[in-house]
């Protein structure tokens, strides 16, 4: 019983993102392959701590490729196994996109690895977030893919918190 209840108990990591709640905005920099120019956006998101302080769900909206822009994000931490877990779904696609990451108390950020389907080819890909607390009010997210053994990055947000 002690495990389980360890393992179903808010912690330090728990209340940490927590403090990541609220409205953020933010500036979206995307490269749809290897030296391609960017194309720019801007997006809001709302975080907020769920089921009891153990996760926090986020809900993006924007536009992409002059698109209506949606998405919604889980962020938890996995108390038995010590890993940060994360899933992503939006309008753009009809695949779940899942992550693992530790966190990097030094460099105040997390490192991520996982898998999301390439919609040119069917298949898997491997793919790496950073997610980076530049301080209180301003975090950063990169996102990179690796394509035919190439990663690259396809991905820059700046958040900035909207008070």
């Amino acid at each position: 019983m002690k495990a389980w209840t360890d393992y179903m108990t808010p912690g330090d990591v728990h209340k940490a993102m927590a403090k990541w709640d609220g409205k953020w905005k933010g500036d979206v920099t995307m490269w749809m392959q290897p030296g391609a120019p960017p194309a720019k956006s801007t997006s809001t998101s709302v975080n907020k701590m769920i089921l009891g302080g153990r996760y926090q769900e986020s809900r993006h909206t924007g536009n992409m490729m002059g698109q209506p822009f949606e998405g919604v994000s889980t962020l938890g931490y996995d108390n038995a196994r010590k890993v940060l877990v994360s899933s992503w779904i939006d309008n753009m696609g009809t695949g779940i996109m899942y992550m693992e990451g530790t966190w990097d108390a030094a460099t105040k950020s997390a490192k991520f690895k996982g898998k999301s389907t390439d919609p040119m080819t069917g298949k898997e890909m491997d793919i790496r977030e950073v997610f980076t607390i530049v301080d209180d009010n301003t975090q950063k997210m990169e996102m990179f893919c690796t394509q035919k053994g190439q990663e690259f990055k396809t991905m820059e947000i700046v958040f900035t918190r909207i008070k």
